[in-house]
């Protein structure tokens, strides 16, 4: 029988047991130390991450969304990272779908048992009908809330991909799922805060994911943001100093062709280095999938 006393993220950490006596230099580096350990603990998960980008690259690909699913700060962590995806690669926001228990009260104050309700994860997801085309992420520190697993029954029911995001060597709650990703981050330093070591490590792995997912998309040149869309003064900055660096043109001109481009980096890109005219420009970045290498290489 499993015991959530058993999770290794719900054991005492002796490196801070004495915390409440340390002077705040010495709880700082206690932190940072402890913090040290959790880029190893992914990278060691890396082969289970690269089979979700697999999952999510091909959902994209064919019409379908990427859903990230959880309670607490996982379900936060998840919402965020969806959120960044639309002005960060210029998709639309039906693409990465982040889905908290307890609903968007959620993101800013606890619903208490909230994660503990199956029903209610049914009921959120009910709305989006996922099919084969989906992939449903379930994040869960320890793997003890239901709203998890009863979305990833659900998911997998529906014909969807499910991965399991845990920071446990082995979850308190499993259900059948295509893979589990367990970045093991040990006891944290407040005894079962997993907002901290578990959270950062969470954190990590989204953003691994979602950041593959479009780069295999098309949405990088090299390691250039081009497909934002410049909709305020600090990206219109950004999208000009990009067009420079891979035309040569100066400051000025980068900007106009930008602004030319209804404020497209990689459709000025296009237009620049053929010459055309927008619309010229859109049918070759369609022909090509959007990926700029393409159009640039032809």
């Amino acid at each position: 029988m499993n015991y959530r006393g058993d999770l290794n993220t719900e054991q005492q950490n002796p490196s801070s047991i004495d915390i409440d006596n340390m002077d705040v230099r010495d709880i700082l580096h206690t932190i940072n130390d402890e913090d040290s350990y959790i880029a190893k603990a992914v990278k060691e998960s890396i082969p289970d991450i690269e089979k979700t980008v697999k999952y999510t690259v091909s959902s994209v690909k064919n019409g379908g969304r990427v859903f990230y699913v959880g309670a607490g700060t996982s379900g936060r962590l998840g919402v965020l990272d969806a959120s960044e995806i639309p002005p960060t690669f210029s998709v639309s926001d039906d693409i990465f779908i982040g889905i908290i228990s307890g609903g968007d009260k959620a993101l800013r104050r606890s619903i208490e048992g909230a994660e503990d309700s199956r029903d209610n994860a049914i009921k959120d997801l009910e709305p989006f009908k996922l099919d084969q085309k989906d992939t449903l992420i379930g994040i869960s520190c320890s793997g003890a809330a239901s709203y998890v697993i009863s979305a990833l029954e659900h998911a997998r029911e529906r014909g969807a991909n499910t991965v399991y995001v845990v920071t446990n060597p082995k979850p308190f709650l499993m259900t059948d799922v295509d893979t589990v990703i367990h970045a093991d981050t040990g006891a944290e330093v407040i005894t079962g805060s997993t907002r901290m070591k578990a959270g950062t490590a969470t954190k990590m792995i989204l953003n691994m994911i979602s950041t593959t997912t479009m780069v295999k998309l098309g949405k990088v040149y090299g390691n250039l943001m081009v497909d934002l869309m410049a909709v305020n003064k600090k990206l219109i900055d950004r999208g000009t100093r990009i067009i420079m660096k891979l035309t040569g043109l100066n400051y000025d001109k980068a900007n106009e062709k930008l602004l030319a481009a209804d404020r497209s980096v990689k459709l000025a890109l296009v237009m620049e280095h053929h010459n055309c005219t927008i619309d010229e420009g859109r049918r070759k970045l369609k022909d090509a999938e959007g990926y700029l290498n393409r159009v640039i290489n032809s």
